[in-house]
């Protein structure tokens, strides 16, 4: 899998599967950033679903943001190790700030995107 940010999306051609991955902040202040992947490698028994799993993925991130926390643990279980389980590590980490987020609720004016730690 490849992953891309911001406009370089505008370059990959409409014939490979290309899903939103996550909006970054890399620090409160700065502008957000969108990250994709292209994914590489779609097993021949799931290029009938391919429309099905990009729908399910969309939907997912739009569930994230509007905080309806089970309906992406559930979507989230199911595409585990669809995309040949190249967003498997994208999907667990979802999981992991969701289980934060149910003890650690975001703040009313969180708008779904990540922050990224600062490396010190």
């Amino acid at each position: 899998m490849n992953i891309i940010f911001g406009d370089a999306i505008k370059l990959i051609p409409d014939s490979y599967t290309v899903l939103e991955l996550d909006t970054i902040r890399s620090q409160p202040e700065s502008a957000p950033v969108t990250a994709y992947c292209v994914v590489e490698k779609i097993p021949l028994h799931e290029l009938p679903l391919v429309d099905a799993h990009c729908k399910l993925h969309s939907d997912i991130l739009t569930h994230y943001r509007d905080r309806h926390w089970d309906y992406c643990e559930q979507a989230i279980e199911s595409m585990i190790g669809k995309w040949n389980s190249e967003l498997d590590t994208f999907y667990t980490e979802l999981q992991s700030r969701i289980r934060n987020f149910r003890t650690n609720p975001p703040s009313a004016d969180w708008d779904g995107v990540y922050i990224k730690p600062s490396i010190k």
